[in-house]
């Protein structure tokens, strides 16, 4: 008998040391905390392309371009930027339905780090209402015009359970950065290590019809799995508010 449960024992312990065992810092890592900003991807062999400002004249096309190739992505929507967003609604919903994560950038593209909690509620809300009322989800990722998370912003964001992303790669569109240049930029970078979450704007030719085709090439040639930023901090079902969502009675506008 004394044999019998020695040997329980002794197996006990031998299977729950073969368990693996996450520490509390790796735990910490590996959590996607809302209001904490996340400028990287933290899983190697991986690229996160994320666009900006859109939705725009070029959103349809880039989408054909990233589903040729096998790539997702993630767009960072504003409500009037470019037009009031839902004029595009059949781009919208055409992006949502191919598997891309949507997501938002703020209605008007104003310094969030510069607004009240309640300006910046309002900013956010508003493109929530939006995207519920085109494709039935509340995000749950955002990335702030102009990079700006000071102020009452990241606690607003923490409030309304935002997870908020930057970038560790600028493409430089923006200022006039040419797509070969940006090239030049993420081959610096390199593939090695955790993957890249770039900035790019889906408003400029340039990024949409050679920045892109290069990139998911890139990517190719250096086996990197092309996934939606969620994926890539390893929050794969965390790119929407949980919930179910009812759509507003229209008419709708900006």
């Amino acid at each position: 008998m004394l044999a019998e449960t020695l040997t329980t024992g002794l197996l006990l312990i031998t299977s729950a040391s073969a368990l693996p065992v996450m520490s509390p810092l790796e735990y910490v890592k590996r959590a996607v905390n809302p209001g904490v900003v996340i400028s990287q991807c933290t899983q190697p062999n991986m690229l996160a392309l994320a666009y900006d400002d859109g939705p725009y004249t070029y959103t349809s096309q880039l989408v054909d371009i990233l589903d040729k190739g096998g790539a997702k992505a993630t767009f960072f929507w504003c409500g009037t930027l470019y037009g009031c967003i839902y004029r595009q609604e059949a781009a919208v919903k055409k992006a949502y339905a191919s598997g891309h994560q949507v997501a938002s950038h703020s209605w008007s593209h104003n310094r969030m780090g510069s607004m009240n909690a309640n300006q910046i509620r309002t900013e956010m809300t508003r493109v929530e209402d939006a995207l519920v009322n085109m494709v039935g989800v509340k995000p749950a990722y955002m990335r702030p015009p102009y990079l700006d998370t000071g102020g009452q912003f990241l606690s607003t964001m923490k409030s309304m359970n935002y997870k908020v992303i930057t970038n560790d790669i600028d493409s430089g569109d923006w200022n006039n950065v040419s797509p070969q240049q940006a090239q030049q930029r993420f081959q610096q970078a390199g593939a090695r290590g955790n993957g890249h979450i770039p900035l790019m704007h889906e408003v400029y030719p340039g990024t949409v019809n050679t920045l892109t085709p290069w990139l998911i090439n890139w990517a190719k040639q250096n086996n990197l799995k092309l996934v939606t930023v969620a994926e890539c901090v390893g929050d794969p079902e965390g790119s929407y508010q949980p919930g179910n969502w009812t759509a507003k009675v229209g008419p709708y506008n900006c």
